[in-house]
């Protein structure tokens, strides 16, 4: 059965995850830096830093939120980047935070479902993802999609959460994650659900060789996973 933010609501997961992000929306660049102590930032800067030698000049951000990834990637030095997002609260946060930036001539951010995403097969020369894929409702669709809109040769990033494994790190990520970051994000967010699901989506997520064994079945080749901050994160690339 999907995890889902709203279990006692009868929509199905995409609509929640949508929903749960609007309601989050403007506190959600705060919490996330928050509560990773901002190392979140060096997740993305890293994941990013895999793509320089591909140099890609059209470059799609999927689940891109308030535009994070899709800033970072303009380290990059491309000629566009497309920001794509089913959270038009989210979008709306990030087009402010562009506009600020003057970065809105070389980002573009506009609504749409990973699933089904509306622009040509063979078009980007690198498609990225930072903590969207596990809230796919169908990952397999998803990122059969991705490889869809990817061009030959083109490259994925995909930056995620994932379960340490190794003893005592283990234990206090789970304590941390289960009792203390769900209340700081519902003291923070005013949202009930937003930071118990949060949790309970990496659980459920098929992390490290499941996911790569995902990725290689709708067509990447030379799939590799590396672990991050003794496995909080893991940064997943695979070329079509």
């Amino acid at each position: 059965m999907a995890v889902v933010p709203y279990k006692e609501q009868q929509t199905g997961k995409k609509e929640q995850v949508a929903e749960m992000f609007n309601s989050i929306s403007k506190k959600y660049d705060f919490l996330n830096h928050f509560l990773s102590l901002g190392i979140d930032i060096l997740w993305r800067n890293k994941a990013i830093g895999l793509l320089k030698r591909d140099q890609p000049k059209l470059i799609l951000d999927i689940a891109t939120g308030t535009g994070d990834f899709a800033i970072e990637a303009l380290k990059l030095n491309p000629d566009k980047v497309i920001g794509v997002d089913i959270s038009e609260g989210m979008l709306n946060m990030g087009r402010e935070k562009l506009k600020r930036r003057k970065l809105d001539d070389k980002i573009e951010l506009q609504m749409g479902d990973s699933e089904k995403l509306l622009f040509d097969d063979n078009k980007f020369d690198a498609v990225i993802v930072s903590f969207g894929v596990r809230n796919f409702e169908n990952l397999e669709k998803g990122l059969a999609d991705m490889y869809r809109v990817l061009k030959p040769g083109g490259k994925t990033v995909i930056l995620e959460f994932s379960r340490p494994s190794k003893f005592p790190f283990k234990n206090i990520y789970n304590f941390y994650f289960k009792a203390i970051l769900p209340k700081i994000g519902r003291l923070v967010s005013k949202d009930r659900a937003a930071y118990t699901y949060l949790p309970e989506s990496v659980q459920a997520f098929p992390d490290g060789e499941s996911f790569l064994k995902v990725l290689e079945k709708v067509g990447f080749k030379n799939t590799q996973c590396k672990p991050l901050t003794f496995g909080v994160s893991s940064i997943y690339t695979g070329v079509k």
